[in-house]
Protein backbone atom coordinates (compact mmCIF):
# COMPACT_ATOMS: atom_id res chain seq x y z
CA UNK A 1 0.00 0.00 0.00
CA UNK A 2 2.65 2.44 0.95
CA UNK A 3 4.90 1.68 -1.71
CA UNK A 4 1.66 2.90 -4.18
CA UNK A 5 1.48 6.06 -2.25
CA UNK A 6 4.83 7.37 -1.39
CA UNK A 7 6.67 7.40 -4.71
CA UNK A 8 8.43 10.81 -5.18
CA UNK A 9 8.27 14.15 -6.51
CA UNK A 10 10.46 16.57 -7.04
CA UNK A 11 12.21 18.15 -4.01
CA UNK A 12 11.07 21.28 -2.63
CA UNK A 13 12.85 23.00 0.65
CA UNK A 14 11.70 22.15 4.06
CA UNK A 15 13.72 23.48 6.73
CA UNK A 16 16.89 24.94 4.48
CA UNK A 17 17.50 26.70 1.55
CA UNK A 18 19.69 25.05 -0.67
CA UNK A 19 22.51 27.58 -0.87
CA UNK A 20 25.61 25.93 -2.45
CA UNK A 21 26.89 29.18 -4.47
CA UNK A 22 28.77 28.94 -7.88
CA UNK A 23 29.13 32.26 -8.89
CA UNK A 24 32.03 32.93 -10.90
CA UNK A 25 35.50 33.42 -9.17
CA UNK A 26 36.38 37.32 -7.93
CA UNK A 27 39.71 36.55 -8.82
CA UNK A 28 42.69 33.81 -9.62
CA UNK A 29 44.24 34.00 -6.71
CA UNK A 30 45.33 31.20 -4.89
CA UNK A 31 43.96 28.84 -2.47
CA UNK A 32 46.20 29.20 0.25
CA UNK A 33 46.32 33.21 -0.79
CA UNK A 34 44.61 35.20 2.28
CA UNK A 35 43.75 38.77 2.93
CA UNK A 36 46.42 41.02 3.62
CA UNK A 37 45.97 44.38 4.85
CA UNK A 38 45.47 46.10 1.50
CA UNK A 39 41.91 46.89 0.83
CA UNK A 40 39.88 43.90 -0.89
CA UNK A 41 37.65 44.83 -3.54
CA UNK A 42 34.10 43.79 -3.52
CA UNK A 43 31.31 44.14 -5.61
CA UNK A 44 29.10 46.36 -4.36
CA UNK A 45 25.91 44.14 -4.39
CA UNK A 46 27.55 41.65 -1.61
CA UNK A 47 26.52 44.60 1.04
CA UNK A 48 29.23 44.17 2.86
CA UNK A 49 31.86 47.08 3.87
CA UNK A 50 35.45 47.21 4.08
CA UNK A 51 36.68 48.08 7.79
CA UNK A 52 38.81 50.62 6.43
CA UNK A 53 35.46 52.70 5.95
CA UNK A 54 33.91 51.87 9.47
CA UNK A 55 33.89 55.42 11.58
CA UNK A 56 36.64 55.32 14.38
CA UNK A 57 34.76 57.86 16.73
CA UNK A 58 32.80 56.25 19.71
CA UNK A 59 29.65 54.24 18.53
CA UNK A 60 26.69 54.85 20.59
CA UNK A 61 24.10 52.53 20.91
CA UNK A 62 20.65 52.96 19.57
CA UNK A 63 18.62 49.98 20.74
CA UNK A 64 15.19 51.32 18.50
CA UNK A 65 17.02 50.81 15.32
CA UNK A 66 16.79 46.92 15.69
CA UNK A 67 13.49 46.42 18.48
CA UNK A 68 10.56 48.20 18.28
CA UNK A 69 8.98 47.22 21.51
CA UNK A 70 4.91 47.44 22.30
CA UNK A 71 3.92 51.40 23.20
CA UNK A 72 4.31 51.90 26.81
CA UNK A 73 6.22 48.77 27.63
CA UNK A 74 8.31 48.77 30.59
CA UNK A 75 9.12 44.86 30.31
CA UNK A 76 12.85 44.00 29.84
CA UNK A 77 13.57 42.00 26.78
CA UNK A 78 16.02 39.31 26.37
CA UNK A 79 16.37 40.13 22.93
CA UNK A 80 17.41 44.01 23.41
CA UNK A 81 19.92 42.45 26.77
CA UNK A 82 21.36 40.27 23.71
CA UNK A 83 21.96 42.88 21.53
CA UNK A 84 23.24 45.23 24.14
CA UNK A 85 25.99 42.75 24.90
CA UNK A 86 27.05 41.91 21.12
CA UNK A 87 27.26 45.46 20.94
CA UNK A 88 29.34 45.65 23.92
CA UNK A 89 31.65 43.20 22.96
CA UNK A 90 32.08 45.14 19.75
CA UNK A 91 32.92 48.28 21.10
CA UNK A 92 35.05 46.93 23.60
CA UNK A 93 37.38 44.99 20.98
CA UNK A 94 37.49 48.02 19.34
CA UNK A 95 36.47 46.02 16.03
CA UNK A 96 33.90 43.13 14.54
CA UNK A 97 33.72 39.51 15.92
CA UNK A 98 33.25 36.76 13.87
CA UNK A 99 29.98 35.17 12.68
CA UNK A 100 30.83 31.90 14.67
CA UNK A 101 31.08 34.51 17.75
CA UNK A 102 27.65 36.43 16.90
CA UNK A 103 26.29 32.41 15.98
CA UNK A 104 27.36 31.06 19.56
CA UNK A 105 26.61 34.46 21.54
CA UNK A 106 22.97 34.36 19.71
CA UNK A 107 22.47 30.78 20.51
CA UNK A 108 24.33 29.91 23.77
CA UNK A 109 24.25 33.39 25.85
CA UNK A 110 23.30 31.92 29.12
CA UNK A 111 21.31 34.46 29.87
CA UNK A 112 19.72 35.17 26.22
CA UNK A 113 20.29 32.14 24.01
CA UNK A 114 17.62 31.22 21.74
CA UNK A 115 18.51 27.73 23.09
CA UNK A 116 18.46 28.32 27.02
CA UNK A 117 15.64 29.26 28.05
CA UNK A 118 12.83 28.20 25.56
CA UNK A 119 11.37 25.69 23.89
CA UNK A 120 11.94 26.12 20.26
CA UNK A 121 11.15 22.63 18.69
CA UNK A 122 7.77 21.19 17.52
CA UNK A 123 4.37 22.78 15.78
CA UNK A 124 4.75 25.74 18.68
CA UNK A 125 8.44 26.15 17.80
CA UNK A 126 10.39 27.44 15.30
CA UNK A 127 11.07 24.16 13.63
CA UNK A 128 10.42 20.78 13.55
CA UNK A 129 12.91 17.83 13.80
CA UNK A 130 12.85 14.22 12.86
CA UNK A 131 11.93 12.73 16.28
CA UNK A 132 9.14 15.31 16.90
CA UNK A 133 8.05 14.18 13.13
CA UNK A 134 7.24 10.38 14.73
CA UNK A 135 8.17 7.95 17.13
CA UNK A 136 10.23 5.26 14.44
CA UNK A 137 12.99 7.66 13.78
CA UNK A 138 13.74 7.22 17.55
CA UNK A 139 13.28 3.54 17.23
CA UNK A 140 15.09 3.26 14.16
CA UNK A 141 17.84 4.36 15.90
CA UNK A 142 17.60 2.59 18.98
CA UNK A 143 18.10 -0.62 16.31
CA UNK A 144 21.04 1.05 15.46
CA UNK A 145 22.31 1.31 19.00
CA UNK A 146 21.85 -2.47 19.59
CA UNK A 147 23.06 -3.37 16.68
CA UNK A 148 26.28 -1.27 17.57
CA UNK A 149 26.14 -2.76 20.90
CA UNK A 150 26.08 -6.39 19.51
CA UNK A 151 29.16 -6.07 17.52
CA UNK A 152 30.65 -4.70 20.50
CA UNK A 153 30.66 -8.05 22.10
CA UNK A 154 27.16 -7.03 24.31
CA UNK A 155 29.14 -5.17 27.42
CA UNK A 156 27.98 -5.27 30.33
CA UNK A 157 28.42 -1.49 31.08
CA UNK A 158 27.81 1.30 28.28
CA UNK A 159 27.56 5.05 27.75
CA UNK A 160 24.86 5.94 25.48
CA UNK A 161 25.43 9.87 25.30
CA UNK A 162 23.18 12.21 23.03
CA UNK A 163 24.32 15.62 22.20
CA UNK A 164 21.95 18.29 21.88
CA UNK A 165 18.90 16.31 22.76
CA UNK A 166 16.41 19.14 22.63
CA UNK A 167 12.79 18.12 24.09
CA UNK A 168 14.49 14.32 24.07
CA UNK A 169 12.00 12.64 22.50
CA UNK A 170 14.62 10.63 20.16
CA UNK A 171 16.16 9.22 23.46
CA UNK A 172 12.12 8.53 25.02
CA UNK A 173 11.19 7.12 21.96
CA UNK A 174 14.65 4.83 21.64
CA UNK A 175 13.95 3.41 25.07
CA UNK A 176 10.57 2.39 24.55
CA UNK A 177 11.45 0.69 21.36
CA UNK A 178 14.13 -1.16 23.61
CA UNK A 179 12.92 -1.77 26.57
CA UNK A 180 11.82 -5.55 26.26
CA UNK A 181 15.51 -6.13 25.57
CA UNK A 182 16.79 -6.06 28.94
CA UNK A 183 20.85 -7.00 28.15
CA UNK A 184 20.96 -3.75 26.60
CA UNK A 185 18.90 -1.27 28.55
CA UNK A 186 21.17 -2.48 31.64
CA UNK A 187 24.09 -2.15 30.17
CA UNK A 188 23.16 1.80 29.82
CA UNK A 189 23.93 4.16 31.49
CA UNK A 190 22.42 7.58 29.40
CA UNK A 191 24.30 10.79 29.17
CA UNK A 192 22.41 13.75 28.31
CA UNK A 193 24.76 16.51 27.01
CA UNK A 194 22.80 19.41 27.09
CA UNK A 195 23.65 23.25 27.67
CA UNK A 196 20.52 24.85 28.33
CA UNK A 197 18.92 23.95 32.06
CA UNK A 198 15.23 25.07 30.01
CA UNK A 199 15.44 21.82 28.03
CA UNK A 200 17.02 19.47 30.47
CA UNK A 201 13.49 20.30 32.41
CA UNK A 202 11.82 18.63 29.71
CA UNK A 203 14.18 15.72 29.37
CA UNK A 204 13.66 14.98 32.56
CA UNK A 205 9.62 14.39 31.65
CA UNK A 206 10.34 13.01 28.23
CA UNK A 207 12.14 10.40 29.95
CA UNK A 208 9.45 9.90 33.23
CA UNK A 209 12.80 10.46 35.28
CA UNK A 210 12.96 9.75 38.83
CA UNK A 211 15.30 11.28 41.10
CA UNK A 212 16.71 9.25 43.92
CA UNK A 213 17.50 10.80 47.60
CA UNK A 214 21.52 10.81 48.29
CA UNK A 215 22.17 12.05 51.58
CA UNK A 216 25.83 11.84 51.44
CA UNK A 217 27.60 15.02 50.86
CA UNK A 218 29.50 15.84 47.64
CA UNK A 219 27.88 13.05 45.15
CA UNK A 220 25.64 14.11 42.76
CA UNK A 221 22.05 12.82 42.90
CA UNK A 222 21.33 10.33 40.51
CA UNK A 223 18.22 10.01 38.01
CA UNK A 224 16.15 6.62 37.07
CA UNK A 225 14.56 6.87 33.65
CA UNK A 226 11.15 4.76 34.21
CA UNK A 227 11.04 3.66 31.09
CA UNK A 228 13.47 1.21 30.69
CA UNK A 229 15.12 1.65 34.31
CA UNK A 230 18.17 3.16 33.03
CA UNK A 231 20.29 5.98 34.57
CA UNK A 232 20.19 9.32 33.30
CA UNK A 233 22.79 12.36 34.00
CA UNK A 234 23.17 15.26 32.49
CA UNK A 235 26.08 17.21 31.33
CA UNK A 236 27.36 20.70 29.94
CA UNK A 237 29.85 19.70 27.90
CA UNK A 238 30.76 15.91 26.38
CA UNK A 239 34.35 16.06 28.00
CA UNK A 240 32.00 15.77 31.60
CA UNK A 241 30.90 12.54 30.19
CA UNK A 242 32.76 9.88 32.03
CA UNK A 243 35.63 7.64 30.26
CA UNK A 244 36.89 4.09 30.42
CA UNK A 245 33.56 2.56 29.10
CA UNK A 246 32.39 1.71 25.70
CA UNK A 247 30.50 4.78 24.53
CA UNK A 248 27.93 5.13 21.76
CA UNK A 249 27.24 8.88 21.08
CA UNK A 250 24.27 9.86 18.85
CA UNK A 251 24.25 13.34 17.65
CA UNK A 252 20.96 14.58 15.77
CA UNK A 253 20.69 18.12 14.06
CA UNK A 254 23.48 18.89 16.81
CA UNK A 255 26.76 19.69 14.31
CA UNK A 256 24.02 22.22 12.03
CA UNK A 257 23.98 24.55 14.81
CA UNK A 258 28.09 24.62 15.65
CA UNK A 259 29.46 28.27 14.64
CA UNK A 260 30.67 28.97 11.33
CA UNK A 261 33.09 31.32 9.89
CA UNK A 262 32.28 32.40 6.52
CA UNK A 263 35.24 33.36 4.22
CA UNK A 264 34.80 35.26 1.17
CA UNK A 265 37.34 35.30 -1.68
CA UNK A 266 38.48 39.07 -2.79
CA UNK A 267 41.28 40.30 -5.17
CA UNK A 268 44.06 39.50 -2.41
CA UNK A 269 42.69 36.55 -1.31
CA UNK A 270 40.43 34.83 1.29
CA UNK A 271 39.01 37.57 4.04
CA UNK A 272 36.81 36.54 7.09
CA UNK A 273 33.41 37.86 7.30
CA UNK A 274 32.86 40.04 10.30
CA UNK A 275 30.05 41.66 11.83
CA UNK A 276 29.90 45.54 13.13
CA UNK A 277 28.09 48.16 13.77
CA UNK A 278 26.98 50.92 11.62
CA UNK A 279 26.32 54.71 12.61
CA UNK A 280 22.66 53.85 12.72
CA UNK A 281 23.48 51.29 14.94
CA UNK A 282 22.44 48.34 13.02
CA UNK A 283 24.44 45.11 12.76
CA UNK A 284 26.15 44.52 9.61
CA UNK A 285 28.86 42.39 7.55
CA UNK A 286 32.51 43.41 7.21
CA UNK A 287 35.25 41.86 5.79
CA UNK A 288 38.30 41.47 7.90
CA UNK A 289 41.72 43.17 6.79
CA UNK A 290 44.27 41.00 7.69
CA UNK A 291 43.78 37.02 8.43
CA UNK A 292 42.34 36.04 11.57
CA UNK A 293 43.07 32.29 13.76
CA UNK A 294 40.26 30.97 12.09
CA UNK A 295 42.56 31.08 8.44
CA UNK A 296 44.60 28.00 9.80
CA UNK A 297 41.49 25.77 10.00
CA UNK A 298 40.49 27.32 6.24
CA UNK A 299 43.93 26.29 5.46
CA UNK A 300 43.12 22.77 7.00
CA UNK A 301 40.02 22.51 5.15
CA UNK A 302 41.57 24.01 1.83
CA UNK A 303 44.01 21.63 2.21
CA UNK A 304 41.28 18.20 2.02
CA UNK A 305 39.70 19.34 -0.99
CA UNK A 306 40.19 18.61 -4.63
CA UNK A 307 41.68 21.82 -6.49
CA UNK A 308 38.30 22.32 -8.59
CA UNK A 309 36.25 21.83 -5.44
CA UNK A 310 37.20 25.64 -3.93
CA UNK A 311 38.38 27.09 -7.85
CA UNK A 312 34.98 27.48 -8.28
CA UNK A 313 33.78 29.10 -4.76
CA UNK A 314 33.52 32.90 -4.13
CA UNK A 315 32.75 31.72 0.14
CA UNK A 316 33.19 28.96 2.23
CA UNK A 317 32.54 28.03 5.51
CA UNK A 318 34.86 26.25 7.77
CA UNK A 319 33.55 24.95 11.53
CA UNK A 320 36.14 24.48 14.07
CA UNK A 321 34.29 23.21 16.51
CA UNK A 322 33.10 20.51 14.21
CA UNK A 323 36.58 19.68 13.65
CA UNK A 324 37.66 19.96 17.23
CA UNK A 325 34.84 17.98 18.49
CA UNK A 326 35.15 15.12 16.10
CA UNK A 327 38.44 14.77 16.58
CA UNK A 328 37.63 14.38 20.07
CA UNK A 329 34.81 11.83 19.71
CA UNK A 330 37.28 9.83 17.70
CA UNK A 331 39.50 9.79 20.37
CA UNK A 332 37.54 8.70 22.63
CA UNK A 333 35.62 5.87 20.35
CA UNK A 334 39.71 4.81 19.72
CA UNK A 335 40.41 4.08 22.81
CA UNK A 336 37.53 2.88 24.89
CA UNK A 337 35.57 1.52 21.89
CA UNK A 338 32.12 2.12 20.73
CA UNK A 339 30.81 4.43 17.94
CA UNK A 340 29.11 7.63 17.36
CA UNK A 341 25.85 8.37 14.81
CA UNK A 342 25.59 11.73 13.21
CA UNK A 343 22.85 12.73 11.39
CA UNK A 344 22.34 16.19 10.18
CA UNK A 345 21.59 18.05 6.48
CA UNK A 346 24.30 18.86 4.79
CA UNK A 347 27.07 18.18 1.94
CA UNK A 348 29.90 15.52 1.15
CA UNK A 349 32.13 18.23 0.19
CA UNK A 350 32.88 22.39 0.86
CA UNK A 351 30.04 24.73 1.72
CA UNK A 352 29.58 27.56 0.96
CA UNK A 353 27.05 30.51 2.09
CA UNK A 354 24.57 27.96 3.49
CA UNK A 355 24.11 30.15 7.26
CA UNK A 356 20.20 30.77 8.26
CA UNK A 357 17.64 32.05 10.70
CA UNK A 358 14.68 30.47 11.24
CA UNK A 359 11.51 32.05 13.42
CA UNK A 360 7.86 30.43 13.75
CA UNK A 361 8.87 27.73 10.66
CA UNK A 362 10.01 30.76 8.21
CA UNK A 363 13.45 31.96 7.04
CA UNK A 364 14.40 35.66 8.46
CA UNK A 365 17.77 37.71 8.46
CA UNK A 366 20.06 36.51 10.22
CA UNK A 367 21.57 40.01 11.68
CA UNK A 368 17.50 40.69 12.81
CA UNK A 369 16.67 40.56 16.58
CA UNK A 370 19.31 38.46 17.37
CA UNK A 371 18.29 35.83 19.83
CA UNK A 372 14.75 35.09 17.79
CA UNK A 373 15.50 32.91 15.82
CA UNK A 374 17.32 29.41 15.37
CA UNK A 375 20.68 29.79 13.37
CA UNK A 376 22.06 26.55 11.20
CA UNK A 377 24.19 25.93 8.71
CA UNK A 378 24.79 23.11 6.38
CA UNK A 379 27.19 20.09 7.85
CA UNK A 380 30.44 19.62 5.88
CA UNK A 381 30.06 15.77 6.13
CA UNK A 382 33.78 15.51 4.21
CA UNK A 383 35.42 17.81 7.35
CA UNK A 384 33.91 15.44 9.99
CA UNK A 385 35.48 11.87 7.76
CA UNK A 386 38.95 13.70 7.16
CA UNK A 387 38.73 15.20 11.06
CA UNK A 388 38.17 11.49 12.50
CA UNK A 389 41.02 9.74 10.44
CA UNK A 390 43.30 12.71 11.18
CA UNK A 391 42.57 12.60 15.30
CA UNK A 392 42.87 8.45 15.75
CA UNK A 393 44.40 5.63 13.21
CA UNK A 394 42.10 3.07 15.45
CA UNK A 395 38.45 4.45 13.81
CA UNK A 396 36.80 3.92 10.63
CA UNK A 397 34.26 6.33 9.57
CA UNK A 398 31.29 5.28 6.77
CA UNK A 399 29.01 7.07 4.71
CA UNK A 400 27.28 10.02 4.39
CA UNK A 401 24.40 7.55 3.11
CA UNK A 402 20.65 9.72 2.94
CA UNK A 403 18.58 9.47 5.77
CA UNK A 404 16.00 7.49 3.53
CA UNK A 405 18.64 4.74 3.11
CA UNK A 406 19.31 4.70 7.09
CA UNK A 407 16.01 4.42 8.00
CA UNK A 408 15.33 1.96 5.17
CA UNK A 409 17.92 -0.32 5.69
CA UNK A 410 17.19 -0.78 9.54
CA UNK A 411 13.35 -1.63 8.59
CA UNK A 412 11.39 1.53 9.21
CA UNK A 413 8.86 -0.03 5.70
CA UNK A 414 8.29 -3.26 8.36
CA UNK A 415 7.48 -0.74 11.72
CA UNK A 416 5.29 1.36 9.73
CA UNK A 417 3.18 -1.47 8.16
CA UNK A 418 3.08 -2.97 11.25
CA UNK A 419 1.35 0.03 13.14
CA UNK A 420 -0.92 0.53 10.57
CA UNK A 421 -2.35 -2.60 11.19
CA UNK A 422 -3.80 -1.49 14.53
CA UNK A 423 -4.84 2.03 14.01
CA UNK A 424 -7.27 4.79 13.60
CA UNK A 425 -7.96 6.21 10.49
CA UNK A 426 -6.09 9.86 12.41
CA UNK A 427 -3.32 7.68 13.32
CA UNK A 428 -2.96 5.82 10.14
CA UNK A 429 -2.90 9.61 8.56
CA UNK A 430 -0.34 10.46 11.09
CA UNK A 431 1.78 7.62 10.16
CA UNK A 432 1.96 8.01 6.35
CA UNK A 433 2.89 11.57 7.04
CA UNK A 434 5.65 11.28 9.56
CA UNK A 435 6.99 8.43 7.24
CA UNK A 436 6.81 10.46 4.05
CA UNK A 437 8.90 13.27 6.56
CA UNK A 438 11.71 10.62 7.40
CA UNK A 439 12.07 9.27 4.12
CA UNK A 440 10.47 10.86 1.18
CA UNK A 441 11.71 13.16 -1.06
CA UNK A 442 9.90 16.49 -2.07
CA UNK A 443 6.17 17.02 -1.63
CA UNK A 444 3.92 14.31 -0.26
CA UNK A 445 1.70 12.89 -3.46
CA UNK A 446 -1.09 11.41 -0.71
CA UNK A 447 -1.97 14.61 0.49
CA UNK A 448 -5.41 15.65 0.33
CA UNK A 449 -5.18 19.09 2.76
CA UNK A 450 -4.55 22.21 2.48
CA UNK A 451 -1.71 22.81 0.02
CA UNK A 452 0.43 25.45 2.32
CA UNK A 453 0.30 22.34 4.66
CA UNK A 454 1.86 19.58 2.58
CA UNK A 455 4.25 17.39 4.30
CA UNK A 456 7.67 17.78 2.69
CA UNK A 457 10.12 14.75 2.75
CA UNK A 458 13.35 15.40 4.40
CA UNK A 459 14.75 11.70 3.54
CA UNK A 460 17.67 12.85 0.86
CA UNK A 461 18.46 16.12 2.35
CA UNK A 462 19.42 14.41 5.36
CA UNK A 463 22.54 12.41 5.87
CA UNK A 464 24.09 9.82 8.49
CA UNK A 465 27.20 9.12 9.19
CA UNK A 466 29.11 6.50 11.48
CA UNK A 467 32.58 6.88 13.29
CA UNK A 468 33.52 3.40 14.75
CA UNK A 469 36.39 1.12 16.60
CA UNK A 470 37.77 -0.55 13.89
CA UNK A 471 37.63 -3.70 15.90
CA UNK A 472 34.14 -3.83 15.96
CA UNK A 473 33.76 -3.84 11.69
CA UNK A 474 31.28 -1.89 9.82
CA UNK A 475 28.63 -0.72 11.19
CA UNK A 476 24.78 -1.36 10.59
CA UNK A 477 23.73 -0.20 7.37
CA UNK A 478 26.93 0.88 6.35
CA UNK A 479 27.79 -2.50 4.55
Amino acid sequence: MLRKLLFRQAPRAYRFLSTQSTLPLLSKCSVFSYCSSSRPEIPPSNSIEHLEDQPTNTISIDRSGLYSPPEHSHEPSSDSELVKHLKGIIKFRGGPISVAEYMEEVLTNPKAGFYINRDVFGAEGDFITSPEVSQMFGEMVGVWAMCLWEQMGQPKRVNLVELGPGRGTLMADLLRGASKFKNFTESLHIHMVECSPALQKLQHQSLKCMDEENTSEGVDKRSLSTLAGTPVSWHATLEQVPFGLPTIIIAHEFYDALPVHQFQRGSRGWCEKMIDVTEDSSFHFVLSPQPTPATLYLMKRCKWAVPKEVEKLNQIEVCPKAMDLTSTLAKRIGVDGGGALIIDYGLNGVVSDSLQAIRKHKFVNILDYPGSADLSAYVDFASIKHSAEEASDDVSVHGPITQSQFLGSLGINFRVEALLQNCTDEQAEALRTGYWRLVGDGEAPFWEGPEEQVPIGMGTRYMAMAIVNKKQGIPIPFQ
